[in-house]
């Protein structure tokens, strides 16, 4: 599956330079290695996140697209669907299949018609809108549900200055 894998991520790669989407910007992190690439979310509009750009990591399995990708996070980011250590939690990106927790149905699980586009489209979609019935950080959910405008926006104000600072390093 290896270098049916690698084909299809390099078709992506070119795909995504060829047709830049608006919201991110992806490349690889090593141009030997396909496998892990490194993307760059610009916050939403009309969100608290707007302004920001947050750098991630996607790493891809040798038999991607049979399995998702992992996310994470490299830039600091408070959000109830990250964890603390920058870990994306969606569902788009849990394996295929049945849940054993019966929260989510398969389809919402990961499908191999999935493309780094329709990840980061989500991941941006998540952005804007959490969930925070099923949260990788609990604090932020809680913080998210009591008081929005309160200490979870000042938090978020603060990643957003600190993703601001760091893409100009």
């Amino acid at each position: 599956m290896t270098d049916q894998s690698a084909l299809l991520l390099r078709k992506q790669l070119a795909e995504l330079n060829k047709n830049p989407v608006d919201g991110f910007s992806a490349g690889l992190i090593d141009d030997d290695d396909i496998y892990r690439w490194e993307v760059v979310i610009i916050g939403p509009p009309d969100t608290l996140f707007e302004g920001g750009f947050f750098k991630a990591h996607l790493t891809f399995p040798n038999d991607y697209p049979l399995r998702p990708p992992k996310m994470n996070f490299i830039t600091e980011i408070w959000h109830p669907n990250v964890a603390k250590n920058g870990d994306v939690c969606i569902s788009i990106l849990h394996e295929p299949g049945e849940d054993k927790f019966g929260y989510e149905k398969p389809e919402e699980r990961w499908l191999p018609i999935h493309t780094v586009e329709t990840i980061l489209i989500s991941v941006i979609s998540m952005l804007a809108d959490p969930n925070s019935d099923s949260p990788a950080n609990v604090d932020a959910a809680k913080e998210w549900r009591d008081d929005p405008n309160g200490e979870f926006k000042r938090k978020v104000a603060r990643c957003v200055r600190k993703s601001q600072e760091m893409a100009y390093e």
